[in-house]
């Protein structure tokens, strides 16, 4: 996009009434916005959804001050601009209707990578959460998934937290201007974000973190992603909101369970109760339910190492290669093993490149 081009489509999205969905209309029918500008009134009133109001407040001039100074801001502080038909906007975000028509980033972002998770849930996190929340980076980051969350407290910066301590790339996603961080107790984490990752904003740099924006902020953090995970939820609150979302973005949700009489635990209870959201046990039931391929990735493992398997590890393989192929409820049964144990272990045998999983969750030997 030119610098003639960004700064008319930043005036337009001043434009009062001009949301991303009139803006998207708008553009569809003028090809950029410096041609809606120079529309004639008949022309524009064309578009469904234009009334009188709206072709008043295209008339509004200050809206080129206000962009002009936008610009200005994104020139000195070194902001990328990605606008919904490029190619470096977000590919998933483009397929939700109500996706920002331009998006400001900052750091080192590469959203060339499939596998793009986020992790979302109460700024209260228990000792549980954050247990569960290391266990599951800890065993997807040999398949290099970028963690997305909301840089908030709680949930939100453990995921951060882990997934550099983990050397995977991280992306928050901001509800105010790139000017700022909030909260500010965060600031500290900025710079290694940056350095494989970054923060991603609709914001300019005028907007604070005002209430309502963390709403908007929500179906970036849903829409971008291809799931959404939530680690602990009260009954309500922003990542219930996240979920919700992504469903009806037609994302998959997953929200880890707990026990019904904790209060951090009643809002992921709910969304599987209510079938909202599948059941997530350990890394292997989201490698499994997003199918994604990890065979191509790792090396098989030749038979003369198979003594770097755990004892329960090299029972479950002798089993699988003694029966062939067998689900995973029976794998447990025969072996001995408990299910919650064993889905994790089944992950790493995978990862080690002993096993496979086959479609019905049934998992055979290599």
């Amino acid at each position: 996009m030119t610098e003639q081009d960004l700064f008319y489509l930043l005036a337009l999205l001043r434009v009062e009434g001009v949301g991303d969905i009139m803006a998207k209309k708008l553009l569809a029918n003028f090809g950029n916005a410096e041609n809606i500008f120079k529309a004639k009134n008949s022309q524009i009133a064309a578009v469904d959804g234009v009334g009188a109001v709206l072709l008043k407040n295209l008339k509004d001039k200050t809206v080129f001050e206000k962009a002009s100074q936008e610009l200005k801001f994104i020139e000195q502080n070194n902001i990328r601009t990605s606008f919904f038909q490029e190619e470096n906007y977000p590919e998933r975000l483009k397929h939700c209707i109500d996706s920002p028509v331009l998006i400001f980033s900052a750091g080192n972002i590469n959203l060339h990578n499939n596998r793009i998770i986020s992790i979302v849930g109460t700024r209260q996190i228990t000792s549980y959460g954050i247990e569960f929340c290391r266990n599951l980076i800890e065993d997807l980051a040999p398949l290099n998934p970028v963690i997305v969350s909301g840089f908030a407290y709680g949930v939100d910066i453990v995921a951060h937290q882990l997934a550099m301590e983990n050397d995977l790339q991280t992306i928050g996603v901001l509800a105010h201007g790139l000017n700022q961080i909030y909260p500010k107790a965060h600031k500290k984490y900025m710079a290694k974000m940056e350095e494989n990752g970054g923060f991603i904003t609709e914001f300019w740099s005028s907007t604070n973190p005002d209430k309502e924006n963390f709403v908007r902020r929500n179906r970036i953090v849903a829409g971008m992603s291809e799931a959404t995970i939530v680690i602990e939820s009260a009954d309500r609150g922003g990542s219930l909101i996240t979920a919700n979302i992504a469903n009806d973005y037609n994302r998959d949700v997953f929200a880890v369970p707990g026990r019904v009489t904790d209060k951090y635990s009643q809002g992921c209870n709910q969304l599987i109760k209510t079938q909202k959201a599948n059941v997530l046990t350990s890394a292997a039931d989201l490698v499994y339910m997003l199918n994604w391929d990890i065979k191509s990735e790792i090396k098989p493992v030749q038979k003369q190492l198979f003594v770097d398997l755990e004892p329960d590890e090299q029972k479950i393989y002798d089993f699988l290669l003694k029966n062939g192929k067998e689900l995973l409820d029976i794998i447990a049964l025969q072996c001995e093993l408990p299910i919650y144990k064993i889905s994790g272990m089944l992950l790493n045998m995978e990862l080690k490149g002993v096993i496979r999983p086959l479609p019905g969750k049934l998992f055979e030997a290599i």
